[in-house]
């Protein structure tokens, strides 16, 4: 490579890492714990566990979602999930349709008996509260959307950072072998050894999360487009038909039993009700899910009209849609059980370590000019003034 080629590609890498580190670190530090979310919650007691058999029957969900409307009256219904592995159905509700985030209400329900699941207490709900600060800090720094945006666009950097190193990496190490950390030098080639080491060992899961990150910061604009086209092309006939009032909505049991029915082999994960963000104003938004690690998280949505209980229209959501579905769980080791999200802590860790080593190795050759600094790539660190 060029000396030219060096240069510019050391700039590239230079203000790109500089801009984005920062961010970055808080980003690996908040990830830590959001990677063990669940089993922070069983910890905590906020999973309660349930004696009820496999095989017992489950109530009807119109007799449950009435038992949640019971205990917030004057609400509507906005989301209806199930747990996977427990007999579970959770209802969210709001004062109306399109209520915002902050509005919603939660309550979990044992399917089998009714009987309402007591939310966490004591600990467990200050353990809750904790994760949920952590996780807003790192969706969007509190700042909705355009915090979503700019994180994007720090991830972005960041994943040219990540190439730009690779680059100089090869000439770096032309004349070392893999793995050296010259504990011998000095402090400073010592840790530019350890970053360019745990650097190009994180290499490939730091480009993933990285860019898994990236996607998941678009979600609020992917599903806006997915309303703006799929799903108004599915509900076209509808457009200019009143929205049915909240309290005339048919069975929602009904609308799951008739999606199931159209997509075998499918498990309903959670509906969405008229007028909220993943429905129509006249559907019950059924979303069903595969039941293998892979399929299970690539939803298809079946619209049933809210009134007559009739399905409307049955697709696999587009490609766009599935990415983001299918990069949420990646990018925080959710695929594999305890000893991948073990190995995706390792890898963070690792990662931090790169972050904050960069940062040092920064500051501390601020003085040195660019002609110093591509000498040191060219030689291996071995042009480095000793300190």
């Amino acid at each position: 490579m060029s000396r030219g080629a060096i240069r510019a590609w050391y700039l590239v890498h230079k203000w790109t890492s500089i801009v984005c580190t920062l961010f970055l670190l808080m980003l690996c530090v908040t990830g830590l714990p959001l990677i063990f979310h669940h089993e922070i919650d069983e910890l905590a007691g906020g999973h309660e566990a349930l004696a009820a058999a496999s095989d017992a029957p489950l109530l009807s969900l119109d007799r449950v979602m009435a038992s949640a409307l019971e205990r917030r009256p004057g609400e509507v219904g906005l989301f209806l999930s199930f747990d996977e592995d427990r007999p579970v159905v959770n209802i969210t509700t709001g004062p109306r349709p399109d209520s915002p985030e902050a509005d919603m209400y939660f309550q979990s329900f044992d399917r089998v008996t009714g009987d309402l699941i007591s939310a966490p207490a004591g600990e467990a709900q200050t353990v809750d509260g904790v994760m949920h600060f952590i996780l807003q800090l790192h969706t969007d720094m509190f700042l909705g959307l355009p915090g979503m945006l700019f994180l994007g666009l720090m991830g972005l950097l960041f994943f040219v950072a990540i190439v730009s190193g690779v680059v100089l990496y090869a000439p770096f190490m032309r004349k070392l072998d893999f793995g050296t950390v010259r504990v011998s030098r000095s402090r400073r080639v010592k840790w530019l050894d350890y970053h360019n080491l745990l650097g190009i060992v994180s290499l490939a899961w730091a480009s993933v999360v990285g860019v898994t990150g990236v996607i998941n910061t678009l979600a609020t604009p992917i599903i806006q487009l997915w309303q703006a086209s799929e799903l108004a092309e599915m509900t076209g006939a509808y457009r200019d038909q009143p929205p049915p009032p909240p309290g005339r909505l048919g069975s929602i049991n009904a609308a799951v039993e008739s999606a199931k029915r159209a997509a075998p082999g499918n498990r309903p994960q959670f509906v969405a009700f008229p007028g909220g963000a993943f429905s129509s104003k006249h559907h019950y938004a059924v979303f069903l899910q595969g039941d293998t690690p892979l399929t299970k998280r690539m939803l298809t949505p079946a619209l049933i009209d809210a009134q007559t209980g009739v399905l409307t229209d049955i697709r696999p959501l587009p490609w766009y849609v599935q990415a983001l579905l299918l990069s949420q769980p990646l990018h925080f080791g959710d695929y594999g059980a305890l000893p991948l999200k073990i190995l995706w802590a390792l890898l963070d860790l690792a990662t931090i370590v790169v972050l904050g080593s960069g940062l040092y190795l920064w500051l501390g050759k601020r003085r040195s000019t660019l002609d110093a600094r591509v000498r040191e790539v060219e030689t291996g660190g071995v042009a480095v003034p000793a300190e």
